[in-house]
């Protein structure tokens, strides 16, 4: 007998497999609950267009494929961290694993949602230490491949921004849960890399990266507030927070830095 199988990540965002089937399936439909701030979800009656359904499908579709070429991205980026502090090949591969997965996985244990999806995916193990792996080979052609992989990791922040916050409100919890839970999902598996490779984490300390999940996560549920189309929701956030980090690379913007130095003060 298997254990129930974990949402993946386009189950958290929406029920595709039923609206692939069937015209009158569920999706995702979230108001405030009376006297509460949280968003509840509510099954929608009614007949839905075969075409609306597709067009819905496709949107969520979209958003897996990003994620994937996220995951992808986020265990590369492991992989060149580990290297960098002249790991083996266990190293390498854990790094990659806990890039890619450590925020989905550190949200779903804070949240209490089991089982953590990727003891359920193994194809998702196979796809973070393959990439990982593969990193070795093409080391040396990563510098050219610099821009597309600033690219490629902000879509990644956005899209694992929007799934967390999709999973909380799935669970029911209390929007500043909502927001909490996409930003962990967003940013802690660089926060994992960063501290098992021994510096502080960059997610922390350098261009707007941190701040444009949260922001990501605001937008999506203030247009969720107001009923937006979760077509068009999903679309403005991912446009407004993947715009928001190459705006922040290009023109370095950061926030304030905090820096204690008591020597400063002493007279």
């Amino acid at each position: 007998m298997h254990p129930p199988k974990a949402q993946t990540p386009i189950n958290a965002q929406a029920q595709v497999l039923q609206i692939t089937s069937s015209p009158t399936g569920e999706r995702l439909h979230r108001q405030p609950t009376e006297g509460a701030s949280s968003f509840k979800l509510h099954k929608l009656s009614g007949n839905r267009t075969e075409g609306g359904a597709l067009t819905e499908c496709r949107c969520f579709l979209m958003l897996t494929y990003i994620f994937v070429i996220a995951i992808t991205a986020e265990a590369m980026s492991g992989a060149l961290a580990a290297g960098r502090r002249n790991m083996d090949l266990f190293g390498v591969a854990l790094i990659a694993f806990m890039t890619a997965l450590g925020g989905g996985t550190v949200r779903d244990m804070l949240l209490g949602n089991y089982p953590i999806t990727w003891t359920q995916h193994p194809l998702y193990i196979y796809m973070t230490i393959g990439a990982g792996l593969f990193t070795i080979v093409i080391a040396k052609y990563m510098r050219r491949l610099n821009r597309l992989f600033l690219l490629v990791d902000g879509m990644g922040l956005v899209a694992f921004t929007i799934i967390g916050c999709n999973v909380a409100l799935t669970l029911d919890y209390e929007t500043p849960v909502v927001i909490m839970a996409g930003i962990t999902t967003g940013i802690f598996g660089g926060i994992l890399r960063d501290i098992m490779c021994n510096r502080t984490p960059q997610v922390l300390r350098h261009e707007l990266y941190a701040s444009v999940s949260f922001l990501v996560a605001i937008l999506y549920l203030v247009l969720i507030y107001f009923e937006i189309n979760e077509n068009i929701n999903l679309m403005i956030s991912f446009v407004f927070g993947l715009g928001m980090r190459m705006a922040a690379l290009k023109w370095q913007w950061s926030l304030p830095v905090f820096s204690y130095a008591p020597d400063r003060w002493n007279d």
